[in-house]
């Protein structure tokens, strides 16, 4: 199962106003770094050095999902959490720091 490929969900309405908000540059870095995720399969991703994959003990998902945190690019941490074969991403926080904070 870790070997499958991953499939992306970015259709949280808390992770597009982020998105959608940023300058384009910023949105080009953030799908660039989603597109090669796709290309990964699970075990990749949990081991990837760049991308500092850490769970959350302090928050869950929206039915109880151990939740994540990871790196994209210099700039940004997603927030999201793992279903089958989904990776569903709930928010995105360009202050690395603000992805730990109860607001999303």
């Amino acid at each position: 199962m870790k070997n499958e490929k991953i499939r992306l969900d970015l259709n949280s309405p808390v992770f597009q106003r982020t998105l959608f908000n940023l300058e384009k540059r910023e949105q080009t870095l953030v799908l660039n770094a989603f597109r090669k995720m796709l290309k990964m399969n699970w075990e990749e991703i949990y081991n990837h050095p760049g991308l500092k994959w850490e769970a959350i003990y302090s928050h869950t998902g929206p039915e109880g999902e151990r939740l994540y945190s990871f790196r994209i690019g210099k700039k940004f941490r997603a927030i999201a959490f793992r279903q089958g074969e989904w990776l569903r991403i709930l928010s995105l926080h360009p202050i690395h720091d603000s992805a730990y904070e109860n607001d999303s």
